[in-house]
């Protein structure tokens, strides 16, 4: 069974959609207010936090206070944080869960619409190294609706405080380098989502790395799970077949050299070695990628081509 905490962090489906993308400039969705202000936050940051305010809380808009202050710049749409979450029903003041703080890992949360709206406009407000208590309209919460699955009735806001353990850039930040003659080429847009064309020629039989931005960060290593943005495209038509810049979040899976690996050998081969903050380019023919019988969108036999940031290790 799920935990509820789980529930109401990935409400986002029942809830208004964000759109767009937004840049690293871009204003908080939420600002201090009287009922975020009200939240009385005790503890140290990362352990599990001693949390109480007036009841009911019944904001008109989210609203974001930050607690303890963190580093570097705001978060923004797209990330993943990895975070420690108290939430508490605004209305009475009940605790519905307690997770991610202590000896607990965090938990790993995208800022887009797979996150309940609530959420990701409180955590605007927020840096890595933050601790901001919430207080999320029930608009941006289950509104009229309720959750009696997690003692959440039509109505009730909701009272979070959340830590900001660790926040993953949305783009690699690697220096650019010069790629080798009848490689596929790479135009990046402003927000770092990369254009692909792709040469009219035979792709090569073996799989080909090239490194488009040199990062400066660890080298990933057989076994790690990485966070990624990523856009494949298909060589001989030069379709993309899969992207997380279209779907408005990042990816995490393991690479290994050995069958633990969640993706195919090719991406694998193209990862490990690297540092992180690179951006890669990868070359995957049939052999090291979908093979004879092809996969969703990718026919039988298809060589692939693959723009992969490499944002951290978990």
């Amino acid at each position: 069974m799920r935990s509820s905490i789980a529930l109401i962090a990935a409400a986002g489906v029942i809830a208004v959609a964000l759109t767009g993308c937004a840049g690293p400039t871009a204003e908080p969705e939420a600002s201090p207010g009287v009922s975020s202000d009200a939240v009385s936050v005790r503890g140290d940051f990362g352990e599990k936090p001693i949390v109480s305010f007036p009841t009911p809380l019944t904001p008109e808009r989210t609203q974001c206070t930050e607690v303890i202050a963190g580093e570097g710049d705001l978060l923004q749409d797209g990330q993943r944080v990895m975070v420690g979450l108290s939430i508490s029903n605004g209305r009475t003041g009940e605790a519905l869960e307690v997770a991610g703080f202590g000896a607990e890992e965090p938990l790993p949360l995208d800022l887009n619409e797979t996150t309940l709206q609530g959420i990701t406009k409180g955590l605007s407000c927020a840096r890595e190294g933050s601790r901001v208590a919430i207080v999320v309209a029930p608009e941006d919460a289950f509104g009229d609706e309720g959750n009696a699955s997690v003692g959440i009735q039509p109505g009730d806001s909701l009272v979070i405080v959340a830590d900001v353990q660790r926040a993953f850039p949305v783009r690699a930040d690697g220096t650019p380098t010069l790629t080798r003659d009848g490689f596929p080429a790479v135009v990046l847009a402003p927000d770092g989502r990369p254009g692909i064309t792709v040469p009219k020629s035979d792709p090569p039989a073996n799989t080909e790395v090239e490194v488009l931005l040199q990062g400066d960060g660890d080298v990933v290593e057989s076994g790690d799970q990485v966070v990624v943005q990523y856009t494949g495209v298909l060589w001989d038509t030069g379709k993309v077949f899969d992207s997380t810049w279209e779907r408005g979040g990042v990816a995490a899976f393991t690479v290994a050299d050995d069958e633990t690996s969640q993706v195919v050998p090719g991406f694998s081969k193209g990862l490990i070695g690297q540092k992180i903050g690179s951006q890669v380019g990868i070359i995957i023919p049939p052999a090291d990628g979908y093979g004879d019988q092809g996969n969703g969108q990718v026919p039988g036999g298809s060589t692939l081509f693959f723009v992969v940031d490499i944002l951290g290790v978990v």
